[in-house]
């Protein structure tokens, strides 16, 4: 037996009118959202157009649609009706093969949030009528705890329209009239996508709102379609640069379950904001034609700069499939987040995100680059002068110090001077992405840094001693370790300043392990043993001189008569040598390094010098630890007195 239909029950359940408080009255906050419900009401009646006038004379707000209408019957059982469910009693498909909006039924509450007064006229089957309900008369039913509100009905004599349905929004409340339908006119234009074609037109004071008027796409410079390339979009983006595609779904979701729209980058944050001072750095979400969420990025955690460039519009619209769960909030404004399928468009979009990222990145860095070198043919000859490893860093670099928001071009080129200036400093210290990145921290904070030129000047030189003293120390454990002449040779070979800080005035000409024969060069009188020699190292400064350097082992104990042996050899040798190329009276100096005093230097210097200067004038001999202490208390003493220089790296440090 079924007890429920058999006993009465003592119980019930009444819906109060504060209802409309909460779902209607203080639901909605702006025009844009409370339109969009009669918007979105005309599309499901099957209206090709519907037009939106403003008076500011009267302060009233007039929709008028062409769709099929309503009965008296209709207004009762279905707009008249709180809750109405149109998808679970009708078909969610019109007679044009239109998909249907509406969801709860609660839409039409949202006019008294913005209207005291709202006057309905429709006719339908030759059935012309209409009705004005008041929001104070509402609100006194409510305190008489009334459970129904009755609408009054206007005399058919008041009535005019011929075709759809009429709707006049009267005594707007304060707050809630449009600043300018313009700016009415873009936020209807970013709440619907089916907007702009020829079989539903919106019109706002006769004149057609159209995809352009959301005016995002304006500011793109780099596009990403969802699924295919949209020709009609990228050909509305007129500052795009580069575009591309992206999937129209995830890996394991129902293939039912597809995304489309795009999603773009601006040229620069400032340009997504409107003449009425709208944001829209954005995603806008949609189903079936109409906003479901304002900014899906919302849902994002990232902070990443590029996120500020980001607008676009999604639409997914099995986020409103008939048999599930309505997934939007009361007001239509946001999704559930604790829906499952909201878990999944926000995973998709941080798939995109995750794609998107990198190629902003090279794409800017690629086309900000190139931009900044054609202005300044000084930048591209820093570019082409760089080791191909750091090109990509520069061009990373000077891209972004691009993008500051500076206005002033003497101030830019200042900035991108500087910015060069400690790039070239901060690569010797292989650190240079602390700098590209400290630029992602902006223009307040970067600015003062490498604005620093004195600075920066002073730390680039000492920068280049601290690498210095690290080649010194490498070729003090050279010879600790006593490694052969040739590991000396090479290292010292590459930093020649070891030896002689004046070695940057060598013009050329250095060579290393060679018989100093030059191909072509005719010497007859050369020994047995001069065609033999080598030399370890051999250079030619500015000035003409002919250096030649002799390396002997760290631990090796030499002979000054086999010094002045070697050294003669070579000497003459060179000197046959450059007198068959035409120079009678070559200067040549040799230099001896080696590890151990030799015994005359610490019992008869005198004779030391006197051989020196029989293998040339100016020929000497150089020991390896007097050569090490030496350079490394010169440069030592350099970086102690300038400690202060420590102070920007910190700074770009804490920027990183």
């Amino acid at each position: 037996m079924d007890m429920t239909t058999s006993i009465e029950s003592p119980y019930q359940m009444t819906i109060d009118l504060n209802v409309l408080d909460h779902l209607g009255i203080n639901l909605y906050s702006n025009v844009a959202a409370v339109l969009t419900e009669i918007v979105a009401n005309a599309w499901d009646a099957d209206a090709k157009e519907v037009k939106i006038d403003y008076n500011n004379s009267t302060r009233e707000i007039t929709i008028t649609d062409d769709g099929i209408g309503m009965t008296i019957d209709d207004m009762n059982s279905k707009f008249l009706k709180v809750g109405y469910r149109r998808r679970a009693k009708e078909k969610t498909t019109t007679s044009l093969g239109r998909h249907v909006m509406g969801r709860k039924g609660l839409g039409k509450l949202s006019l008294f949030s913005i209207a005291d007064e709202v006057r309905i006229e429709s006719i339908k089957d030759g059935e012309l009528h209409g009705l004005m309900m008041s929001v104070p008369k509402i609100r006194e039913a409510i305190e008489g705890q009334l459970s129904r509100y009755v609408p009054e009905p206007l005399p058919r004599s008041n009535l005019a329209i011929n075709v759809g349905t009429k709707i006049v929004l009267s005594k707007l409340k304060k707050g809630r009239v449009p600043s300018t339908l313009t700016a009415l006119r873009r936020r209807l234009a970013r709440r619907f996508s089916v907007i702009g074609g020829s079989d539903f037109k919106i019109l706002i004071d006769a004149i057609p709102v159209t995809a352009a008027d959301r005016d995002d796409i304006r500011a793109v410079e780099y596009l990403w379609h969802i699924g295919c390339i949209d020709e009609a979009r990228s050909k509305a983006a007129a500052n795009m640069r580069n575009e591309a595609t992206l999937p129209s779904s995830l890996d394991g979701w129902p293939a039912e379950w597809q995304v489309s729209g795009w999603i773009g980058t601006a040229v620069k944050p400032k340009m997504l904001v409107d003449v009425d001072g709208n944001n829209l750095n954005s995603i806008v979400l949609m189903a079936h034609g109409r906003l479901i969420q304002e900014n899906i990025l919302d849902n994002i955690n990232d902070g990443r700069i590029y996120t500020k460039y980001l607008t676009g519009q999604l639409e997914a619209d099995f986020l409103d499939f008939d048999n599930d769960d309505d997934i939007a909030t009361s007001d239509r404004q946001r999704i559930q987040e604790s829906d499952p399928r909201a878990a999944a468009m926000f995973a998709y979009l941080k798939h995109l995100l995750s794609k998107i990222e990198p190629q902003w990145s090279k794409w800017r860095r690629d086309s900000g680059a190139q931009d900044v070198a054609d202005e300044h043919p000084a930048i591209k000859e820093w570019f082409e002068s760089l080791d191909e490893s750091y090109r990509d860093q520069a061009k990373a670099l000077i891209a972004k110090v691009a993008s500051l928001p500076i206005d002033s071009a003497e101030d830019r080129k200042a900035v991108l001077r500087d910015s060069i200036m400690a790039f070239e400093r901060l690569k010797l210290r292989g650190t240079v992405n602390e700098l590209i990145d400290a630029v992602e921290v902006g223009a307040d904070k970067l600015i003062p840094l490498i604005a620093q030129r004195d600075s920066l000047e002073a730390s680039l030189y000492r920068d280049i001693i601290k690498s210095r003293v690290e080649v010194i120390r490498v070729f003090q454990k050279l010879v600790d370790d006593n490694e052969k002449e040739r590991a000396l040779q090479n290292h010292m070979f590459d930093h020649m300043w070891l030896l002689d800080p004046t070695w940057e005035r060598a013009d050329g000409s250095e060579l290393i392990e060679t018989r100093l024969l030059e191909d072509g060069v005719i010497v007859d009188d050369l020994s047995e043993q001069e065609k033999l020699g080598r030399v370890d190292i051999k250079y030619r400064t500015v000035l003409g001189k002919h250096i030649i350097v002799e390396l002997k082992r760290a631990g090796r104990q030499m002979l000054l008569f086999d010094l002045q042996k070697q050294g003669a050899l070579y000497v003459d040798k060179l000197t046959k040598i450059l007198r068959a190329q035409g120079e009678t009276n070559p200067s040549i100096e040799v230099v001896f390094v080696i590890g151990p005093l030799i015994e005359e230097e610490s019992t008869n210097p005198a004779r030391v010098r006197y051989v020196m200067d029989a293998i040339s004038p100016g020929s000497r001999i150089v020991h390896f630890d007097s050569l090490i202490s030496g350079a490394l208390r010169a440069y030592q003493s350099y970086i102690a007195s300038n400690k202060e220089l420590d102070r920007v790296d910190r700074v770009v440090a804490q920027l990183a």
